[in-house]
């Protein structure tokens, strides 16, 4: 059965662990990809939160939000600054428990981005939902397409 929680939600006792399973999932994305430092800092600075889906013990998405004033949102927005899935229905899911955790935090809008490189995601957000606001350009050093692949399940927006 698939749950979600919040990194707010975890146990400090059992958080170096659940950021363990946040390195686990993402280096199998991307070798070195590890957003520990930015769950960490939006849970420090409480600027939001950090959206966890679980399948049992496995984690199989997760997204660093920001969420609100005084965070990279602006008021109203939920903005999903990195997410990730191990697949296409993890996705969706993920994009539906960042939209309770939006609701809950009263707000009305969800922001997140994708390159279009990464096709399935890309494709599985427009069918959710999401509409583009603006475009940008991602530039990769050596020309590494790094996550930037038709097959990863990857929303970002490192504005």
């Amino acid at each position: 059965m698939t749950e979600f929680s919040r990194f707010s939600e975890i146990p400090t006792s059992q958080r170096e662990e659940c950021l363990r399973a946040c390195r686990e999932m993402t280096d199998s994305i991307y070798e070195g990809l590890d957003v520990e430092r930015e769950i960490r800092a939006v849970a420090a600075q409480e600027l939001g939160d950090t959206v966890l889906l679980w399948d049992d013990a496995r984690l199989t998405a997760l997204a660093v939000c920001h969420c609100g004033p005084g965070s990279e949102a602006g008021s109203d927005c939920c903005y999903i600054k990195f997410g990730a899935a191990r697949s296409g229905a993890a996705l969706e899911l993920l994009f539906d428990a960042c939209e309770t955790l939006a609701s809950a935090k009263r707000l009305s809008r969800l922001i997140a981005g994708a390159h279009v490189g990464r096709e399935r995601a890309y494709r599985q957000m427009i069918a959710h939902g999401f509409r583009s606001d603006f475009q940008g350009v991602a530039m990769q050093k050596h020309n590494d397409a790094g996550y930037n692949r038709p097959s990863t399940y990857v929303v970002d927006d490192w504005r």
